[in-house]
């Protein structure tokens, strides 16, 4: 990572760095042709068919993908050279974008044939976004994350308003098969510009994580972190409250505004202008409102706007309110994906990162199945409204279980110094389990303590990868206690000491804090054993 020193903390600062700014420019060209994919799929489909659902899957199609493959996704990011599997996500977005252009050509695309290629064009989207998501910390110093990713959000907006005006334009001008057109030459060139990027390779004397193993480690280091439930809890509810106006808006248009393509491309970029807007000024912001804040405010200011979007049936009036609700989107999207960044090692971040995308778009592929079902039975206006008060509603339920913190974890990578001997055994990477055991002496009267302590440890260890974890009283010896924990195998036990950070070293220093023997903590490891060509049965199945 840069220098700390290296960038002002400022709204620009990121785009000082060459590396980041190329794959900033790279990013910005990628979110147009998913923008510009949208619209025009999605403005397609009301000539195809005159069901609402339909019209809303087309985002359902778009965003499922990363719902269904964000995790395996993440765990190749994290295991494989990012930059290939950055670029070769572009070439794939091309030839989805090539198949909708020839098919639309030839005048044989089909409502389910349409969201079927939407669909691939979202398989794309699952497979880049974690890797961009886990790359850019390693690019810029950790005092300018936030306004990297503030950045990262001004170019999907601007991408918002760029895709749509251009893709309005093409779609009264030429045809949806142009738009699809354009879409892969951008493609094309954001490929270009991926490989001209230079990654530094991964050091570790250790072999590659296996695929199935890394997909678990990832889920399971989300799942023991407290703080990353909350972030993926409230991404999920904001998104499917939200989702609903951005899904049914081509159908606010044609029905409440009597508008067509010129009108639905205005209301997208008015909110995309919103949303850069705010974005901007979020360094301002953030020296007087936390995390939370962000939120809550995000949320009631989005869910009104929305509101005046369908209850006001005047174009002038639903602009300005499309502009306050990208405003609105940005702020909360911002504030909720600087606490997921700042929430994960380096180590698993594609993969945390692909979890948190996954909350975010199974939040918004839920929204557009829900309030497209809602609108189909009730109407369009009553769907929006519903969910603007569903919304700011379940905010209020949640908000004591799920608030995000205002204070990060320092994960900053702490090197570890072995006191272990090397095993007296020949032992093959792939044999294990591993059990580890380590013994405490504690003060009795301070048991109610260590055991606080050591569920932060259960957590920890179970985040660093471990199968299982246990803690131990001796029956005879009160003051003693054993610790056990699980890996999956030696080359597993040997990258816990790569995984750790420098909050897994202040856990330990406070564990240590209530040992009252004389020495320090005695630790055994074992490894399971073959009997009659089986493994023991200690080993877990």
């Amino acid at each position: 990572m840069p220098n700390e020193t290296d960038v002002s903390p400022s709204a620009l600062g990121p785009l000082r760095q060459p590396m980041f700014r190329m794959l900033w420019i790279a990013w910005l060209a990628a979110n147009i042709t998913m923008w510009m994919n949208d619209v025009a799929a999605a403005w397609l489909m009301t000539s195809l068919t005159s069901s609402a659902f339909m019209v809303a899957m087309v985002q359902a199609a778009s965003t499922l993908p990363v719902f269904v493959l964000g995790l395996p996704s993440g765990a190749l990011a994290d295991i494989i050279d990012r930059r290939k599997y950055f670029a070769a996500t572009q070439l794939w977005i091309a030839v989805a974008a090539i198949l909708l252009c020839g098919l639309a050509l030839a005048d044989a695309l089909t409502a389910e044939l349409l969201l079927a290629l939407t669909f691939a064009n979202g398989i794309g989207l699952a497979m880049r976004w974690p890797v961009f998501a886990a790359i850019i910390p390693d690019i810029v110093p950790r005092r300018d994350l936030p306004a990297a990713l503030a950045l990262n959000g001004v170019a999907m907006n601007m991408s918002r308003i760029i895709g749509p005006v251009v893709a309005g334009a093409l779609l009264a001008g030429a045809g949806s098969a142009y738009v699809f057109l354009l879409n892969a030459l951008l493609s094309i060139f954001a490929f270009v510009m991926i490989l001209r990027w230079k990654s530094e390779p991964k050091l570790s004397a250790l072999p590659g994580e296996r695929f199935l193993a890394a997909m678990r480690v990832g889920l399971q280091h989300v799942m023991q972190s407290p703080p990353m439930r909350a972030v993926l809890a409230r991404i999920f509810l904001f998104f499917l409250q939200s989702t609903s106006l951005t899904a049914l808006l081509p159908l606010v248009v044609r029905d409440l505004h009597a508008g067509g393509a010129t009108a639905y491309t205005s209301l997208l970029a008015a909110m995309g202008g919103g949303a850069i807007l705010a974005a901007l000024n979020l360094e301002r912001l953030r020296h007087r409102l936390e995390r939370e804040d962000f939120v809550h405010w995000g949320t009631l200011v989005h869910a009104a706007s929305a509101a005046v979007v369908v209850l006001v049936p005047t174009l002038w009036v639903a602009i300005p309110a499309m502009f306050a609700a990208g405003m609105a989107w940005i702020a909360t999207a911002n504030a909720l994906t600087v606490a997921a960044q700042m929430g994960l090692p380096n180590w698993v971040r594609a993969r945390g990162m692909s979890i948190y995308q996954m909350a975010l778009m199974g939040g918004s592929a839920a929204g557009a199945a829900v309030w497209g079902y809602v609108a189909n039975l009730t109407s369009v206006t009553t769907s929006i409204l519903v969910a603007s008060v569903v919304g700011p509603l379940v905010l209020l339920l949640t908000r004591r279980h799920a608030r995000i913190g205002a204070h990060d974890v320092d994960h900053s990578p702490a090197a570890v110094v072995a006191t272990l001997p090397p095993p007296a055994i020949d032992i093959e990477p792939d044999e294990g389990p591993v059990m580890v055991t380590i013994e405490y002496l504690i003060d009795p009267a301070r048991a109610a303590d260590f055991n606080a302590v050591m569920l932060e440890t259960r957590r920890a260890r179970l985040r660093q990868g471990a199968l299982s974890w246990g803690l131990f009283r001796d029956t005879a010896r009160p003051e003693r206690y054993i610790e056990y924990f699980l890996d999956e195998n030696w080359i597993e036990h040997q990258r816990r000491l790569e995984r750790f950070t420098a909050a897994d070293l202040g856990l330990r220093e406070r564990r240590l804090a209530f040992h009252i023997g004389p020495e320090a903590p005695l630790m055994r490891r074992y490894v399971a054993e073959t009997v009659d060509g089986r493994p023991d049965a200690a080993a877990p199945r």
